[in-house]
Order: structure tokens, then sequence, then C-alpha cells
């Protein structure tokens, strides 16, 4: 009887304490060692630079259409291009940080962004912008790696601090692309914006090389084993059917190949669906799906099955499935991916609603698209680090569900109230205040529930799913764009614009979204507390 009671006294204890470690709730004798501080602010120094180069061709989007004389929905795949390569080379990039080490691999990873941004300045057409983009978009791939050196020299319970640190930096990459991102591309032209990255990106190079040093054990885990200990129990029911043996040393090429091809070949069904014009105003438009759009319906959907089939099958899988599928893993993973589809959505479609002119949009020029965009970045610096801090006092669980609710919110706003620049400035706001406490509560829940000798595949395959979304996004709001234009008469030529129709279509499409993000956080709930994991929320 003595022994049961004191069997039941140890599991309470096992709960508690992996409750602690599962909010990641603060402990006063735990403090961040200066080592980590270092790495991590040469760390989010990569992540600014990358936003940067990003959100300073944003403006340049209007500009790009017209000098490359390419539809709507092919101006997607400069975004497109860059985050499905992205999305390829990110759970690889993963694995290969787990094999050959997390230092060695973030270096090469650099070196390829180097060519990337060199090249995409020197591009005379689309094809060639789309190739040097790809290039590029490799370099998406070093941020699982960061938040797995993150990871490994943080204390478990500050881990969330660092990610919303390097969340902020993201954010101010973005504020400072979009303060003179603008200037640049009307006084020098969009391929100056390439061009000045290129010193920061090798400087940054310099630094990790000589500063990041990553130790094959951190020696803030030297109680991993006693810590697993206490927390075994809970950690059965995580690792169940996860294969248990030590990373791979085998890349799985014909994953990376399917997964490709599925992912592009949707995306394309998206840019080729085609207008036909019969009016002035947007009613007057038919979309029909051409014999190209089910050509690339269909090999999308056999690409994906055999992706499925190949990942099932292959002893080293480049995306772990019974672990993507872990109850508390795949809702977090699938609202991360909503996060991503929702930003770039929002990237494709502001530059072009203020740059179109007047009636269709607001008639200015690259430097105003980049200020009316200003405040969602400033908001996201700001909220983007203190949200780290949030969810290390009130849990991960209710930063999700708050946080979705808010982009809800500021969907909806959106899509009622975007008649002035400052409205739509106002809802930018809003909308990274829901993003920023969704994406860090997601990326918390789904860092912590992972074994520590799967977090490099682990988080690859969170950012694939974060890129995929986001190259999706683009290509919706180019499909819109491209099948829902009106006429104008300017300087006595008839030109056609996106549609106030459109504009309205893609911000529906993002409530509705959310509203399904809403649902996934409160069904993310119900499965954390069916774990007996007790007080979540």
């Amino acid at each position: 009887m003595g022994s049961s009671s004191s069997e039941n006294n140890n599991v309470e204890k096992r709960r508690d304490m992996f409750h602690s470690e599962y909010h990641n709730l603060p402990s006063s004798s735990v403090r961040i060692p200066i080592k980590a501080w270092k790495t991590l602010a040469i760390l989010s120094c990569v992540a600014t630079m990358v936003m940067y180069a990003e959100t300073m061709l944003i403006p340049a989007i209007p500009d790009l259409i017209k000098n490359f004389d390419v539809s709507y929905s092919m101006s997607s795949w400069i975004l497109t291009a860059y985050l499905i390569s992205g999305a390829v080379m990110t759970p690889i990039a993963g694995k290969l940080s787990d094999i050959y080490g997390k230092k060695k691999i973030l270096l090469i990873i650099m070196v390829i962004y180097v060519v990337g941004v060199s090249t995409a300045g020197l591009a005379t057409n689309l094809f060639f912008m789309i190739i040097a983009r790809a290039i590029q978009g490799v370099g998406l791939s070093m941020f699982p790696i960061a938040f797995g050196i993150v990871r490994d020299q943080f204390p478990r319970e500050k881990i969330s601090i660092g990610q919303g640190v390097i969340t902020s930096m993201f954010a101010s990459g973005a504020v400072i692309g979009l303060l003179v991102g603008g200037t640049i591309i009307e006084d020098y032209g969009w391929q100056f914006t390439f061009f000045t990255i290129i010193p920061v990106a090798i400087t940054l190079l310099v630094v990790i090389r000589r500063f990041i040093n990553v130790d094959k054990e951190s020696a803030l885990y030297q109680d991993e084993e006693q810590s697993n200990q206490v927390i075994g129990t809970y950690r059965s029911t995580v690792t169940n059917n996860i294969r248990t043996e030590s990373p791979a040393r085998r890349i799985d090429i014909k994953g990376a190949i399917t997964l490709a091809i599925a992912v592009t070949s949707f995306l394309l069904a998206f840019t080729y669906m085609e207008t036909g014009f019969a009016g002035s105003n947007s009613s007057g438009n038919t979309t029909y799906f051409s014999e190209q759009v089910v050509l690339y319906i269909v090999a999308g959907s056999i690409s994906f099955i055999l992706f499925i089939i190949t990942e099932n099958r292959t002893k080293y899988p480049l995306v772990d499935f019974k672990l993507m599928l872990n109850k508390a893993i795949l809702p977090a993973n699938l609202i991360i991916m909503i996060v991503g589809l929702s930003m770039f959505m929002v990237f494709q479609t502001i530059p072009i609603l203020v740059r179109n002119p007047e009636p269709l949009g607001f008639g200015e020029d690259a430097i105003k698209a980049g200020h009316v965009q200003l405040p969602f970045a400033v908001v996201l610096l700001v909220f983007g680090a203190s949200s780290g801090f949030i969810i290390s006092k009130l849990g991960s669980l209710k930063a999700i569900i708050g946080g979705s609710i808010v982009t809800a919110i500021s969907f909806f706003s959106l899509l009622t109230f975007h008649s002035s620049e400052s409205l739509i400035s106002a809802n930018l706001a809003l909308l990274s205040v829901g993003l920023s406490l969704t994406s860090v509560g997601a990326m918390n829940v789904i860092i912590l529930t992972t074994p520590k000798e799967f977090i490099g595949i682990s988080l690859g395959t969170t950012m694939l799913i974060r890129i995929v979304g986001s190259s999706i996004g683009p290509a919706v709001a180019g499909m819109y764009m491209q099948t829902h234009q009106s006429a104008l008469y300017i300087l006595g030529i008839v030109q056609t614009f996106p549609s106030l129709v459109s504009f309205d279509m893609i911000f529906l499409t993002a409530v509705l979204l959310s509203i399904v993000s809403i649902a996934l956080a409160l069904l993310l709930r119900m499965r954390v507390m069916k774990m007996s994991v007790p007080n979540l929320t």
C-alpha cells in the first residue's frame, strides 16, 4: 500500500515538473549565459539581413511586373520560387545539421545565399530572376539550424525568449527594408536592393565562422539524462512509434524531388488559370481551366501521392510522418503553415493595392507602398520580442488561441475597412500582434514536445510546412488579381489592373483561414489536456 502511494506521488511530481517544462515557466534560479546571448545576437543579425532583403524587394513588385512584362499571377513566382526552394532544402538542411554539425551546414548555406543574392541583382528577365531567387531561397534553410543552436544553448525555461528575439529581428529587418527600400527603388532601381545585401552577408559569414561555437553536447544539458528520467512517463507518449535510431547518414533525394514537383505543379496550376476579359469591371471576368491547368493538377496529385509512399517506405525519410502526426505537433504545424500563408499573401497584395491607379488603388509610388506596410513591421519588432516573455508567463496555448483570434479580427477588419492607407496600416499593425503570438507559441509547443535527438528534423519539417504555406500565399493572391480585373483609360490607352473585388477575395480567404487556425488552436488545447498535462490554459 505504501509502495503504491509512493509511486502515485512520484507520478504527480513528474507531471508537475513536465507541466513547468512544457509551459516554459520562468525560473529565477536559471540564468542565460553570456555565450548564449552572443550566439543569439549573431543569429538575429542573420534573420535581420534575410528579412531586410525580402521587404526591400516587395514594394518593387509592380515595377518588376512592368519591366519583365508578365501577368500578376506570374509575378507571384518572384516570391514563390524563393519559397519553394527554401521549402525543399529546409528539411534536408535540418537532417544534414544533425549529421555533420550545425555550424558547418550553416556556413555552407550562407555561401549559397550570397551567390543567389548576387545573381538576382543581374536578372534581365523573369526566367533569370526565378533561377536566382531559387538559389537565394536555399538560404531559408538556415533558420531551423539557427533555432536548433538557440535551443542547445538556452535553458529550457528561457527558450521562448530566444525565439522571440529572433522573431523580432525578422521584424527589424522588415522595418529597415520598408524604410529604405522604396527610396532605393525610386532612386537607384530594384536591382540595387540585392546589391546592398552582398557586403552584409559576407560580413556575417565571417562572424559566424569566427565567433559561433557549437558544442556537440551543450553544457546546459548535462542534466539532460536526469531530466529525461523525470519526464519519462510523458515522453513515452510523445516518442511512441517514432524511429529511435540515431539520425541517418542518408538524404532522401526521392522525397525531395517528389515534394518539389508536387508543390511546384499545384502552384503552376494557380498561375495558369486564365482570364477572359469581357467588360470594364470585374463582373465581366470569367475564369476557366485550360488543359495546362488540369495537367499541372494531375501531375501535382501524382507527385504528392508518390511523396507520401516514398516517405513511408524509406528508412530515412525527408519528413518523418510518425513524428509530424503527433497529436500536439500536427495542429501546431498546421497553424504555422497558415501564419506563413497569411503573411506572404499580404506581402504580395498590399504593394499592388497601394500602387494601383485610382479608383482601383491609391496611385502611390514604391516609397509610399513601403510606408503603408511599415506599422506591420514596427509592431512585429516590438511585439515579436515581448511575445516570448508573454509566453514564458502565460504558456503557449493561451498565446496561440489569443493570437489566432486577433489575426481573424484583423483580417476581417481589412476585408471591411481598406478604403484608405491609414486604415490599412492600422489593420496591418493589429495583424502583426496576432501573427507574433500565434507563431512563437506554436513553435514553442513543437520545440518542447519534440525529443532532443529529433529536433533537427522536427524543426526542418516545421519550417518546410511554414514555407510551403508561404509559397501558396503569393500564388493565391496572384490568381485572384489575375482573374478579377478592371480596365482603365490612362493617357488614351486601355490598361487592365486588379479590381477591388480581387482584394476583397484575398482578404476574405485570409479571414476563413484564420477561423481554421482558431479551430486548430482549440483542438491543440483539447489534445494536450487529454495528455494529462494540467492547467495549460
